[in-house]
């Protein structure tokens, strides 16, 4: 009885390497391909090398980076898009098994393709998000230069890292473009001395006639505009990121 088991397990091993090799991508597939690359499901050998893997030569062999998202394989123009047509150009190295997968995978963990991760972009391309992404169309980004990177981590776009209603309030009063407080778009800086009284002789005076000597970081005691200080805002308590511009002392 031993002897036939033994048998039939050999019989099976040796069936399951013949069919390894007969229909590999039957049998060892993760999964179909993706609808561009469906006539190649029965060439493996064409996006990989043997015993290594797929192979980012291969791709680069009908996907050259200098057409990517501007050509098709054939060199046939793509049409203009809105942003960036591709930033492919712009990697530090071809490595496109790190974000692509074209084998679909099982159906309850289907996915498409791999998180992309922005360090392989050169460093100059890291910081202009905007070649490649849209920006949001709402009251805040509206007047947001392109500086993501002073709220927003390229990990996830959420959560973000800033909120500015807990440095200073934005009321009817102050909806106004970012530099006019943050000069030249610097969010690590600000300064009041702009808009109406707000000048260094104005709030010097003012300050001083009340016996406050320290009123240079001015959201440290008006983080809320429509609050008196005293009132609403503990001093010391709501102190900016970065700080306020600080005004001269005698």
């Amino acid at each position: 009885m031993k002897r036939i088991l033994a048998w039939l397990a050999a019989i099976n091993a040796i069936a399951l390497i013949v069919l390894v090799f007969v229909y590999p991508h039957l049998m060892i597939s993760p999964g179909p391909l993706v609808k561009a690359h469906a006539e190649l499901a029965t060439d493996c050998f064409a996006c990989h090398r043997p015993w290594r893997g797929a192979s980012a030569a291969l791709c680069i062999d009908c996907h050259k980076p200098a057409d990517i998202g501007l050509r098709t394989t054939l060199g046939v123009a793509l049409p203009a898009r809105p942003l960036k047509a591709s930033f492919h150009q712009k990697l530090i190295e071809q490595d496109c098994m790190a974000c692509h997968s074209d084998h679909l995978g099982p159906k309850l963990t289907q996915r498409s393709r791999k998180p992309f991760s922005h360090a392989l972009l050169v460093a100059d391309v890291q910081k202009a998000c905007g070649t490649c992404h849209r920006p949001p169309d709402d009251r805040l980004h509206r007047k947001v230069n392109d500086d993501c990177s002073a709220c927003h981590q390229q990990e996830a776009w959420k959560p973000a890292t800033f909120d500015h209603e807990r440095s200073f309030v934005l009321d009817r009063d102050h909806d106004v473009a970012c530099d006019t407080c943050h000069v030249r778009n610097d969010y690590a800086t600000y300064t009041c001395y702009g808009c109406h009284e707000h000048t260094l002789a104005n709030v010097r005076a003012e300050h001083e006639e009340e016996g406050i000597r320290d009123f240079a970081d001015c959201v440290e005691c008006h983080r809320d505009p429509g609050v008196e200080p005293g009132k609403g805002s503990a001093r010391g308590g709501n102190r900016s990121r970065g700080g306020g511009d600080r005004p001269e002392r005698d």
